[in-house]
């Protein structure tokens, strides 16, 4: 059951994107290639789609700068097959 607190979040959420203030990326067909070869590249940590999908949005923006509670896997990951990402929260 969602909290009057987590609904009231989810509303500042909701009323930033019609505020402009960040936009959302779209995985799109012709990324799925890319998506299995991340995939299968680490399949030993395993990578799931979240994680690809992050990988696939720092070579699109050009840079790794990410937010994320998650140490271990970002550690490991490269994009653009040879740059790390830089997590901002430490």
């Amino acid at each position: 059951m969602l909290t009057r607190k987590v609904i009231d979040t989810e509303i500042i959420f909701i009323n930033s994107l019609q505020e402009e203030l960040f936009t959302i990326f779209n995985l799109e067909l012709h990324h799925t290639a890319r998506i299995i070869e991340l995939m299968k590249k680490y399949a030993d940590l395993p990578m799931d789609l979240t994680d690809a999908s992050l990988v696939i949005l720092a070579e699109y923006l050009g840079h790794g700068r990410i937010f994320s509670v998650v140490l271990c896997d970002f550690n490991t990951y490269r994009w653009k097959q040879s740059y790390p990402f830089e997590n901002l929260l430490f």
